[in-house]
């Protein structure tokens, strides 16, 4: 029986679907000139346009990064918004014009090629006709990206050379100006209201507040810092040292390294100083004094940094000392009947009841205290405040300057007496060994007369004399909107420390030199 064979034709086989290739763009222009700018719109029209009229592309977006320089990768927000886009699958393909384009630094080209090819996006670049889908390509990309490096650097040469030359010759424009001022056309212009809040930064600086206390003041009169922030004290520290507010101008504060890093110029680099740049907020007498301040304290703080790493913490922190053993009182949480309260205690009697008996005191109750002194200075301030400042400031200033003139005679006969050991030396009266000694001895002196001096100027013209401490407390209590309640800002200015003579009766220590004994009120 023969074999009956149908025969099945071939099916015709299905045509795998063809997807186009998502194709996107990157552009990029490192300065916000308008010629630039017109190269940007350039190339956005161009690759949109090239893009779009190939049928097998899709486009997938342009993205350009205008205005900055293209040396740190980090800095280029487009760049890295596509870099995520490709990792999201979004992106096959990128076009880019050229390898200086896309990027400056060696290790960034060859980083972002590497990574865009583990995730299969390639990259072509125009200018220099290279398709990193080729593997052999890799190596053509490391030498052409090592020229965009190189050239790169030498364009920052060419820029820095060029900015010295302006900062010798004071034509540098100063293009984001310190608070306070405005770059109009090219010069520091004074903005009115903003000027208005650096006068007040450097008044009370002299008036002795610190950085800390001057920018809680700001924040807390809601006046906005430079766009908006909040005041610190680091904020108010930098513009109390800030050359431009007295009209002068310190040019190359900091520089960029061959690696484009950004450092502090402390004397790896030329700088220059500007005198008279521009229009002063400050007077250069106010800014010299607020030097001499803000040095005074940064010794002070520094001496005792380590001591008042807690101190810092609380505004009466370190300031509470007990009568009874010496030893400093510690914040704590105290607990009473399913309620707690803040309290100081002895650290003394913390440690050793039987060598200390005293007790704790409420944290409300010392400011309770401090409040009712401060309204009894208040009421007597013309019995009290004002006969005393009219006496300490004529003895201040007195003292302080028979002191000096008595300084200044006693340098000019130490002056002659060297001299003439020196005459006696030179013609042999004198054995080598006894001039040493009393050379010395002469030195010894003016050096240690020299420092007398320099501190009693210091003191005499920065206005942190024992007087001016007493008429900051009088005009405290005397002004309108003294309300008698506690306030850190005025135990910080105003009190050295509290002795705890017993849990009924504190002494305030006065900045001013004032011991006021008070009850503690409950």
């Amino acid at each position: 029986m023969m074999k009956k064979i149908t025969k099945i034709d071939e099916l015709p086989k299905s045509q795998p679907s063809k997807s186009k290739l998502r194709v996107a763009a990157y552009a990029r222009v490192s300065t916000d000139s308008d010629d630039q700018l017109v190269s940007l719109k350039a190339q956005r029209v161009h690759y949109e346009n090239y893009i779009k009229s190939n049928p097998e592309w899709e486009f997938a977006g342009l993205y350009y990064d205008e205005g900055i320089s293209g040396t740190k990768k980090e800095k280029r927000l487009e760049l890295l918004r596509m870099i995520r886009d490709c990792e999201s699958n979004r992106i096959d393909f990128i076009i880019t014009k050229s390898i200086s384009r896309f990027a400056r630094n060696t290790t960034d080209c060859l980083e972002l090629v590497r990574h865009l090819m583990d995730i299969g996006v390639y990259i072509y670049f125009e200018k220099e006709n290279l398709n990193t889908g080729d593997m052999e390509s890799e190596l053509m990309l490391s030498i052409l990206s090592g020229f965009a490096a190189e050239e790169s650097a030498s364009i920052s040469q060419n820029t820095t050379w060029s900015i010295s030359k302006k900062f010798q010759n004071g034509s540098y424009i100063i293009g984001t100006p310190p608070y306070g001022y405005a770059n109009v056309n090219g010069e520091m212009v004074i903005v009115p209201e903003e000027a208005e809040i650096i006068k007040r930064i450097f008044a009370e600086c002299l008036s002795g507040k610190g950085g800390s206390v001057i920018a809680k003041g700001l924040n807390r009169d809601k006046i906005p810092a430079r766009r908006g922030n909040h005041w610190s004290s680091g904020t108010v520290i930098d513009m109390l040292r800030n050359e431009k507010y007295k009209g002068d101008v310190l040019f190359q504060k900091t520089y960029t390294d061959s690696n484009f890093n950004r450092h502090i110029n402390n004397g790896e680099k030329n700088q220059f100083y500007c005198k008279d740049h521009h229009e002063p907020i400050i007077s250069r007498e106010v800014f010299s004094k607020a030097q001499k301040l803000i040095t005074q304290r940064a010794k002070s703080m520094s001496k005792t940094a380590n001591k008042k790493a807690y101190q810092n913490r609380y505004v009466l922190s370190g300031r509470i000392l007990c009568g009874e053993c010496g030893s400093k009182f510690k914040r704590r949480t105290n607990y009473s009947v399913g309620r707690s309260y803040i309290a100081w205690s002895c650290k003394g009697h913390i440690e050793d009841k039987d060598s200390c008996s005293m007790l704790f005191l409420r944290d409300g109750e010392i400011k309770a205290t401090f409040s009712t002194m401060m309204n009894k200075l208040a009421f007597s301030k013309k019995l009290i405040l004002e006969p005393l400042y009219d006496s300490i400031n004529k003895i201040d200033e007195e003292c302080d300057l028979a002191r000096i003139d008595a300084i200044d005679k006693r340098m000019e006969q130490l002056t002659e007496e060297r001299n003439t050991l020196i005459g006696l030396m030179t013609k042999g009266f004198l054995e080598p060994a006894l001039f040493n000694k009393e050379r010395n001895v002469l030195d010894k002196e003016i050096k240690n007369i020299t420092a007398e001096k320099s501190n009693l100027v210091m003191s005499f013209t920065s206005g942190s004399s024992q007087a001016d401490e007493v008429k900051a407390l009088l005009d405290y209590v005397s002004a309108d909107k003294f309300d008698g309640n506690y306030t850190d800002e005025a135990f910080e200015k105003f009190v050295e420390n509290i002795i705890v003579n017993s849990r009924d009766e504190l002494t305030f220590k006065m900045k001013c030199g004032l011991s006021l004994i008070e009850k503690v009120v409950r």
